[in-house]
This record gives structure tokens, C-alpha cells and sequence, in this order.
């Protein structure tokens, strides 16, 4: 019973991998020093044999040593192309599994057309986007988080997120599943087998046994998902929002961030009109930052449409940076802004200190709701003499990272996929202990411990349906 259950959950099939030729050019698209052109599949050495001479106008790549480079040509018929080094990689030493060459030329993207070009005239195909990974999946060689871990590396935006991509890479989230796999499927394994054999095993005892296995996994799943949030940071960034009152230093607080005049700065209110937007690292981490128009009761029909966006931006934002100028005292404005961030993560910036105060921080904390003025950093700042940007920074990893950014010796889940499937697992064993707590029969302990075990599956790409193995890889590179 327990090998049929399997077959059925198992849906990935080796032998579906497609074996024909593929070809694509693996670097970035634009002329440079070097570029390389990728072959793959059973007749890739044969293909590329047909148009590739070395120094001595010999054909002889299939002579060639796995995992060699070297020097030679490429000709269309009689008329030279390029020089180039060609690296041979035969199957099973490649990163696909299969035979595979590369061409490295020169980089312009004339020659490098042309001789993916004759490589297709010669038999080969253009490779579709992220072929090359879906057959190094397809073909054992790596698992889906491994595969998905290339893109991550190759799409890092921050040191964290580059960290957390090699370790994912080198497999720690593939080996923390799979041990969890393991231990799920032992269970099945033996309840399945004590209900084919109640004769010689007995269950009597064991519902004790399995309450505390399942707690166990339980406390493992939701230590993986407690990293989730800081994972989707790590990876996509903070959306973070400027908000202010018109002339509070909104435009200085962007450019101060991203480190030279992105935004116009003037002492006329109102010279931001619509949403400037920046991409800012952040001691290691992005924000994706939009500075808006400054808020209050516009009578210009423009100025009012920039009103009205900002609002809207507010409400989406993660992060609110709410700019207060001190030299000026605090109004409606104001209020209709603290109202603006009630629930959300907002730091507070009292700035123009370098000025005489005509606003201060008590009678702004006086105005926030409830526990709001005990969960909002305020920083004391004077944009205009670039101080209180560190407490800033600062006060960003307090507030999504607890002080610190990463942690090296803690995996991180940065995929929304697998925070989805790691929920899903969650909730089958939460159905198991409620089955144990209620007395169920042991049917339905089997049942949803294989639902964990399919749910965690689809993380590694041993239960998932083609449908989504193809929309995951055609997100990925061309050449990839």
C-alpha cells in the first residue's frame, strides 16, 4: 500500500528530459571583452565539431578530452568567423548531465549572432529561458531550490541576499527538507505497515510516540517560517515611503540616502509634485524609496493629484520615513499624516535642528494614539547638515532585523513558494495532532502525514506538476 501511495505522490519523471540540442548565449546581452555561447544535448560536440577547426585546421573536437579548453577557430564554410577558446564537457561531467560545449568569442553581438546562428543552421535549437537549469533538474544533476538558487544569485541586490543564495546553493535548504521528508515517511511507513500487519505490529502504544514526533516537526516548520518575512526583505527590499508636510526635507532625506541630487530641493513649498523613486542599499539591505508630494490641503489641481498619490503610496508601504519640520509648529497637516501611520512600521525624523524649534517631540507624541508612540523611532536630524542619517540606517535594521542583518549560521526562506509550502506541510501535521487529541483511527494520521510530506516535496521539486516546473524556469536567463 505505502509503495503505491508513493508512486502516486511521486510526479517528476526522469525519463520525460528532452535529448535534442540546444544552444544560447550565456552572457549578457551587449558587446564586451568575452562572450560565451552554451551547447547541451547528445549531439552538441558533433554540431559545434562541424564548424570549429583548431590551430592546425583539424576537425577534432570529439577527440577531446571532458572538462579540456582550447584554442581555435570557427568558420562558416571557408570563411573565418572568430578565434575562440571552446570548452568540451561530456556527459555526465556538466552542469545539465548531458555533452555540452562552450564557445568562448570574442564579445560583440554581431559574432556572437552569427555563430549561434550557424550552430542552428547545423542542427541545434535556440534554448528557451532557463532551459539549461530545467535540465540539470530534469536530469538529477540539481534540486528545484538549488535551481532556484541561481537565479537569486545571479538577481542579488545585497550582500545578505547573495550570502543566503550561496547557502541555498550549496543545498542547506534541500538537506533541511529532506530531513524532514525522512522522518515524516518513517511514520507513514510504520503506521501503513501496522495496518497491513496488525498481527505482528501493534499500534497500541504509539499515538504518545507520534504526538511528540509530529510537535517536533511542527517546532521545525515554524522556525523555518519565522525567517519568511526577513527572508522577502532580504531578497525584494523595503518598500519605504517619505511622507512630510511640504518643505520638511523630504527631497534632502532622498538625496542624503541615495548620495547625490536625485530629487529637486528649493525653499519653495510644494516643488515636489508627483512620486520620485530610488532603489537605496542600506548597510546591506534595499530600499525601494519614493519620496512624495508634501502633504496638506492643495488648492493647485496637480499639486492635489501628488497629494492624493502619496496617500496611496502610504498605504502601501512597509516602511514610512515621516519627515517632521521643527522650525515650523505642528498643525492639521500633521495630524492627517499620524492618522495616515497608525499601523504601520514608521520612523519619525524631527527635522531642521540646526534651526530654532517652534515644534516639539512631546507635543508630537502627544498626538499618536495609544501605544503607536511607543513602537515609532524618533531621530533628531538636520538634513541640511547631513546629521542623524546613521541613527536612520541604524533604526531600519532595528526595526526588520532586530539589530542585525543576517545571521551566517541561520537558513533563511526567501522564496514565496516555499514559504507556501512550508505553511501547507504545517497545516497537515496540525490536522495530525488534532487527529491524535480527538482519538482518531490511525487512517487518518497516514493520510495528512503524506499531505506534509507532499506538501514539502513540491519545495524540492519531487512532487510538483510539469505546469509549474515550466513557469518556474521561464523566469530565468536566457543561456541559464
Amino acid at each position: 500500500m505505502l509503495e503505491v501511495t508513493l508512486q502516486h505522490f511521486f510526479i517528476r519523471e526522469i525519463d520525460s528530459v528532452k535529448t535534442d540540442t540546444i544552444a544560447a548565449i550565456a552572457t549578457a546581452i551587449g558587446n564586451s571583452g568575452i562572450g560565451i555561447i552554451r551547447v547541451s544535448g547528445e549531439n552538441a560536440i558533433d554540431i559545434v565539431d562541424i564548424i570549429y577547426r583548431d590551430k592546425r585546421n583539424r576537425q577534432i573536437l570529439k577527440e577531446y578530452k571532458s572538462n579540456t579548453i582550447h584554442y581555435g577557430f570557427i568558420y562558416k564554410d571557408s570563411d573565418l568567423i572568430d578565434e575562440v577558446m571552446v570548452s568540451v564537457m561530456k556527459k555526465p561531467y556538466s552542469f545539465t548531465t548531458e555533452d555540452t560545449v562552450e564557445i568562448n568569442c570574442h564579445g560583440g553581438m554581431l559574432v556572437m549572432n552569427r555563430i549561434l546562428s550557424l550552430l542552428i543552421e547545423k542542427g541545434a535549437r535556440l534554448a528557451e529561458p532557463g532551459e539549461f537549469s530545467k535540465r540539470a533538474f530534469l536530469n538529477g544533476r540539481i534540486d528545484l531550490t538549488e535551481a532556484e538558487a541561481v537565479m537569486d544569485l545571479i538577481s542579488s541586490q545585497n550582500e545578505a541576499a547573495l550570502k543566503n543564495s550561496v547557502r541555498q546553493l550549496r543545498g542547506e535548504v534541500y538537506n533541511s527538507i529532506k530531513e524532514i521528508r525522512k522522518e515524516i515517511i518513517h511514520e507513514i511507513a510504520f503506521i501503513e505497515s501496522a495496518l497491513d500487519d496488525p498481527e505482528h505490529i501493534s499500534l497500541d502504544d504509539y499515538p504518545p510516540l507520534l504526538e511528540q514526533k509530529v510537535m517536533n516537526l511542527i517546532i521545525k516548520i515554524k522556525k523555518l517560517l519565522s525567517t519568511a518575512e526577513r527572508g522577502k526583505i532580504i531578497r525584494e527590499g523595503i518598500n519605504t515611503v517619505i511622507v512630510g508636510k511640504p518643505n520638511a526635507g523630504k527631497s534632502s532625506l532622498l538625496n542624503s540616502l541615495a548620495g547625490e541630487e536625485k530629487a529637486i530641493v528649493t525653499d519653495i513649498a510644494g516643488t515636489t509634485r508627483d512620486a520620485l523613486e530610488e532603489n537605496i542599499r542600506l548597510q546591506g539591505v534595499n530600499l525601494h524609496v519614493i519620496d512624495t508630494a508634501g502633504i496638506r490641503d492643495a488648492e493647485d489641481v496637480i499639486e492635489k493629484i501628488g497629494v492624493e498619490r502619496a496617500k496611496k503610496y502610504a498605504r502601501d508601504a512597509e516602511l514610512i520615513i515621516y519627515v517632521v519640520d521643527s522650525s515650523v509648529p505642528l498643525d492639521e497637516n500633521d495630524n492627517n499624516i499620524i492618522n495616515m501611520i497608525e499601523d504601520k512600521k514608521c520612523i519619525i525624523l524631527f527635522n531642521k535642528t540646526d534651526l530654532e524649534s517652534e515644534a516639539s517631540l512631546e507635543d508630537l507624541k502627544s498626538r499618536l494614539k495609544g501605544d503607536k508612540k511607543d513602537s515609532i523611532i524618533f531621530i533628531k536630524t538636520s538634513l541640511k547638515e547631513n546629521r542623524g542619517i546613521d541613527e536612520l540606517e541604524n533604526a531600519v535594521k532595528e526595526f526588520f532585523f532586530r539589530g542585525e542583518i543576517s545571521n551566517d549560521n541561520e537558513m533563511i526562506i526567501t522564496n514565496l513558494r516555499h514559504k507556501e509550502a512550508l505553511k501547507e506541510a504545517l497545516e497537515s501535521l496540525l490536522m495530525v495532532d488534532n487527529s491524535l487529541k480527538a482519538n482518531m483511527p490511525e487512517d487518518f494520521y497516514s493520510i495528512d502525514l503524506m499531505g506534509a510530506y507532499s506538501s514539502l516535496g513540491k519545495i524540492i521539486g519531487e512532487e510538483v506538476e510539469e505546469d509549474l516546473i515550466n513557469e518556474i524556469f521561464s523566469s530565468f536567463c536566457m543561456g541559464k
